[in-house]
């Protein structure tokens, strides 16, 4: 616990930014030109991103390496990693936070989520929200009574694009339990929003609660706003829906 604690502390100990900086120098000890290249194409929406060219696979077996050369719960390596300019060694950071959140107690679990929120001006592109908002914020939200899920209220409304994908995307971990209340007042929340970043992960979630719970519990939700919704909201919503019945909903006739 003591490590995780000096995580959040306002200076970032000299030991774990060196450990950093040489989990960062082993990144581009592997990186590839090519898939630097590659993922500067995909990753349209951020023009300014920098990218070492490092896959998905390595950058867990990264993380793996890591979390077995120290001792305490690698969040001290996940810090300064979460705050570089490369994409690769935040997304490395990301899957040290969720692999340590995940096997961890309450207490250090409480320190990870607050570590994510408030570093969240790092958390700055669509794939690093979804690879973790749904493990951390929605895995600690899980089991926390009403009036401590208005955090999402709070990134639902933020001017901060990836603070509102965190919101709706959260909500994923409740709908892999079975609930959707919170992923239905998320979306309502994020309705008009005018970002296709946003709008996709609405209608994705959406989705999910149809794929996952079922098609009737989204079509309470979808008849009564779907004329509201964006078009690319309400086709990645409708999606698994019957051609015919998609045609309605597009038609406005349902």
């Amino acid at each position: 616990m003591a490590a995780a604690q000096k995580a959040l502390a306002p200076t970032i100990s000299r030991t774990a930014t060196r450990t950093a900086a040489l989990a960062l120098k082993g990144l581009f000890a592997v990186g590839q030109r090519e898939v630097a290249a590659t993922a500067a194409s995909f990753f349209k929406n951020r023009a300014d991103e920098k990218f070492i060219g490092v896959n998905m696979p390595t950058l867990r077996a990264v993380a793996r390496d890591i979390t077995r050369d120290i001792r305490d719960t690698g969040l001290e390596v996940a810090l300064p990693l979460l705050k570089s300019s490369w994409h690769e060694a935040r997304a490395l950071a990301l899957i040290l936070m969720v692999k340590q959140f995940k096997k961890s107690d309450a207490k250090t679990q409480a320190v990870i989520y607050k570590m994510y929120l408030s570093n969240s001006k790092y958390i700055n592109n669509w794939d690093l929200v979804d690879m973790s908002a749904a493990h951390i914020v929605g895995g600690y939200l899980a089991d926390k009574p009403i009036k401590q899920k208005t955090v999402l209220t709070k990134l639902a409304k933020s001017s901060f694009i990836w603070e509102r994908r965190i919101a709706i995307m959260a909500t994923f971990h409740a709908i892999k339990r079975g609930e959707y209340k919170e992923t239905f007042r998320v979306a309502e929340l994020l309705l008009n929003d005018d970002e296709d970043l946003i709008q996709k992960p609405v209608g994705w979630m959406l989705r999910e609660v149809g794929k996952r719970i079922g098609l009737e519990t989204q079509e309470t939700f979808m008849r009564r706003t779907y004329q509201a919704m964006p078009r690319t909201m309400l086709r990645y919503a409708i999606e698994r829906f019957t051609p015919t019945k998609r045609k309605r909903y597009l038609s406005g006739l349902i």
